[in-house]
């Protein structure tokens, strides 16, 4: 009967080693939302701290501002320019083809300078206006030869005179000179050198002077095609002293470099240079980052339920 009445009150059931791993069950979620609660409050807490110390970020350059000198070069196109009596390199060249190297290398070391071409043999003419394209004014100098289709001379007085209006435009410059390039005497034009010399002083204009050329108008052991010449050097120097200027004899590329080196020397360009340091401000930034974190780790905390006790 005993066992009997023990089989009859058996009921089934399902056996568990513990009720505490239910316990467990959905904690494992709020444990990890948990951890990114308190990552996000770190990085509120960061964030504010930075943005307390008011971080900047510092940009550092040089202003730098020119005051240029405005130059007008006023080159020999006559026939007579053709001589070849300088050397280049160890090749005979003509005083054109020297000239022009010459005073390539001298706009080339002044940037911030204005600088025009005028040509000239009987009456000048302008081959470049006074600019700061000096690409283009390289440009304009390297297509600069002797011209037979200009009427024939050497008109130095027209050539200061036209110089020195195309530079009397220029009232905002602090310096306005004219470099004359030349191989020969005055012997054309409507004003003669002095008049034009007197006008470019009154005008504030210095105009310096280079004689270019072998006197005799050859090298020895090399023949010629045009006879000697006379070079008129009391006008060149009486021309630079009227102006407070230079007279410069260059009878070789080397004396040439030299006069152009020296007029570089001479005449030099001011260049201010002021260091600027810009600041801005970045703690906004981190203020903004630490209002985000603070606003994500409260939906976390508000909206998470905490893992009951066990």
């Amino acid at each position: 009967m005993v066992l009997l009445r023990n089989r009859a009150g058996t009921q089934n059931s399902i056996v568990f080693s513990s009720l505490s791993i239910l316990g467990t069950l959905g904690s494992k979620p709020r444990n990890l939302a948990g951890a990114f609660a308190s990552t996000f409050l770190i990085l509120t807490i960061t964030a504010a701290a930075i943005a307390l110390a008011r971080p900047q970020l510092s940009n550092t350059y040089t202003e730098r501002k020119a005051s240029g000198i405005d130059i007008v070069v006023a080159m020999d196109v006559s026939t007579s320019m053709e001589i070849d009596d300088f050397i280049i390199n160890g090749r005979r060249v003509d005083r054109t083809t020297a000239a022009r190297l010459v005073v390539r290398n001298f706009i080339q070391l002044r940037p911030n300078d204005r600088i025009g071409l005028i040509p000239f043999a009987g009456q000048p003419y302008q081959e470049s206006p006074i600019t700061l394209e000096h690409d283009w004014l390289l440009s304009k100098l390297d297509s600069v030869r002797p011209n037979q289709e200009l009427s024939q001379g050497t008109a130095i007085g027209s050539a200061i005179a036209a110089s020195a209006v195309r530079l009397d435009k220029r009232e905002d410059s602090k310096s306005r000179i004219i470099i004359l390039i030349t191989d020969g005497s005055n012997n054309s034009g409507r004003m003669s050198p002095i008049t034009a010399a007197e006008l470019a002083k009154e005008l504030g204009i210095r105009v310096y002077t280079v004689a270019i050329g072998t006197k005799e108008g050859r090298l020895p052991n090399f023949k010629q095609r045009f006879p000697s010449q006379e070079f008129d050097t009391k006008t060149l120097e009486q021309i630079a002293e009227i102006t407070d200027a230079q007279y410069y004899r260059a009878k070789s590329t080397e004396d040439l470099q030299s006069t152009f080196s020296t007029i570089d020397q001479l005449e030099k360009t001011e260049v201010k240079r002021n260091v600027i340091t810009e600041k801005k401000d970045l703690h906004f930034y981190f203020i903004v980052a630490a209002i985000s974190f603070l606003l994500i780790y409260t939906v976390l905390t508000t909206f998470t339920v905490p893992p009951s006790p066990n």
